[in-house]
């Protein structure tokens, strides 16, 4: 089995691509109006603000990043809804804070830790749930970190195909999580494949690519890179029986660099494959991280991946939409990872479930119309919130516990300048919007039935 080819660079993105048909024309448009996009989601693990050559990195080359960035719009002051993994990702499929679905921490690979038995419910709607409902054939290809049980598999969420894994991660060649179990799925099946895990997720993708290109698809491609564990391609396994764990077979940086390269080249592999088939007029792709950096740099940030700074969870995004977004376009719009939902629904006119309302904004005037921002408040693990370009935050990492920070970003990107004594208002009305919105997303939180019949028989 051929391996996509490698060249510098390294991303996540959220790619979304190709067109929606109402359901009597899914065979052809004889009407002739324009039909919507469809939607490929692509989304890589941990990688820092600072990474990417656009967003001002040097230290790595992101050739088919930078060309997307060049293509379309960079987002200056966009967010993971969470600083690690499994919130973003419950968060990203809804629509909603995690907090909501009761996905507000990592689902952990360890059975014997209560969380590992937490998973995303199937009464919460997902965009490919709803996007399926107008036709789409929908797939996920690598991470799903929502839940371990195979009653929480992505194909009883609403995708038709899933090629990946449901851990946190794996080993990039023997596809052991971390608990040396093996976690390689197609579909509700553990099947095994030989391949570099970089490489499986985008000839997967392709493929998928391929099959649907003539209908209305939904792709949510979930690259592992560039979590640990560090494996460059062509490296050995690091777990089972034949595995090479020695930290020092390659430096850091080098295997780190080689790891972003893979996951660059098989972006750009998508875009390639998006112009073969003909769909690039009509293709949106939407490029984010699902927080901050691990091994990576979160550039002129404060904090890192677990932290509520913005380094934990503030991100580098990218929208390409050729004839409909202006190449080049630079927008300081304050986004976050829920806003992807509401965008996808509005272009493909699907009015949102109103048993589950979503917490996110369709960021579709931004990207079409280059629109000013919309002022807007943000909020992060009941500790840390925006307000335009004010931030508060409490207990911030590496400072007392009932500490209070407030900053204001403008002028301190770095969060360096505490303004909470010369604000005292400011800093007074904007917890008290802290405690409404936590008390609002866990007035109603879905139940984790699995965490607590666990909890129950652990005491």
């Amino acid at each position: 089995m051929p391996h996509p080819p490698t060249t510098p660079g390294y991303l996540i993105a959220i790619i979304v691509a190709g067109c929606v048909l109402p359901p009597a024309c899914i065979a052809g448009n004889p009407s002739g109006k324009q039909a919507p996009p469809n939607f490929v989601i692509i989304m890589a693990d941990d990688m820092g603000y600072g990474d990417a050559g656009c967003y001002g990195g040097t230290h790595i080359s992101t050739p088919n990043l930078d060309r997307l960035a060049a293509t379309g719009m960079r987002f200056t002051d966009f967010h993971s809804s969470g600083n690690v993994c499994s919130p973003t990702r419950a968060g990203l499929v809804t629509g909603r804070y995690q907090y909501r679905s009761g996905v507000d921490s990592v689902v952990n690979a360890d059975p014997k830790v209560a969380d590992h038995h937490s998973g995303l419910q199937r009464v919460e709607n997902t965009f490919a749930e709803a996007l399926k409902q107008r036709g789409y054939a929908t797939g996920l290809m690598g991470k799903w970190h929502l839940g371990y049980d195979v009653k929480y598999n992505p194909t009883y969420q609403g995708f038709d195909q899933f090629h990946g894994f449901v851990s946190g991660n794996i080993d990039y060649v023997s596809h052991l999580d971390r608990m040396n179990v093996p976690d390689w799925w197609n579909g509700r099946k553990l099947e095994d494949e030989p391949g570099y895990s970089t490489h499986l997720i985008t000839m997967h993708a392709l493929e998928f690519l391929d099959q649907n290109h003539d209908r209305p698809f939904c792709l949510y491609i979930a690259h592992e890179a560039v979590h640990a564990p560090w494996q460059a391609p062509g490296d050995p396994a690091q777990r089972g029986p034949t595995a090479d764990a020695r930290e020092d077979r390659n430096p850091k940086a080098e295997t780190f660099k080689a790891m972003m390269s893979a996951m660059d080249a098989g972006i750009g592999q998508v875009v390639e494959r998006l112009q073969h088939h003909g769909l690039t007029e009509n293709t949106l792709v939407f490029f984010l991280s699902d927080n901050g950096p691990a091994g990576g740099s979160a550039g002129p940030l404060r904090g890192r991946k677990g932290s509520n700074w913005e380094g934990g969870h503030r991100v580098p995004a990218i929208a390409s939409w050729p004839g409909k977004i202006t190449a080049g376009t630079v927008t300081d719009q304050m986004g976050i990872s829920i806003d992807l939902m509401p965008t996808m629904l509005e272009l493909a006119e699907i009015k949102p479930a109103a048993d589950r309302p979503l917490d996110g904004i369709s960021l579709v005037p931004t990207l079409l119309q280059n629109a000013a921002p919309t002022p807007r408040q943000l909020f992060w693990n009941h500790k840390a919130m925006r307000d335009g370009h004010w931030k508060l935050i409490l207990g911030g990492k590496g400072t007392p516990a009932k500490s209070v920070g407030l900053y204001h970003l403008a002028e301190d990107l770095g969060e360096q300048v505490n303004l909470a004594d010369s604000q005292p208002q400011r800093t007074a009305s904007m917890r008290k919007a802290l405690e409404a919105w936590t008390a609002d997303v866990t007035g109603n939180v879905t139940a984790q039935p699995d965490h607590e019949a666990f909890l129950q028989r652990s005491r």
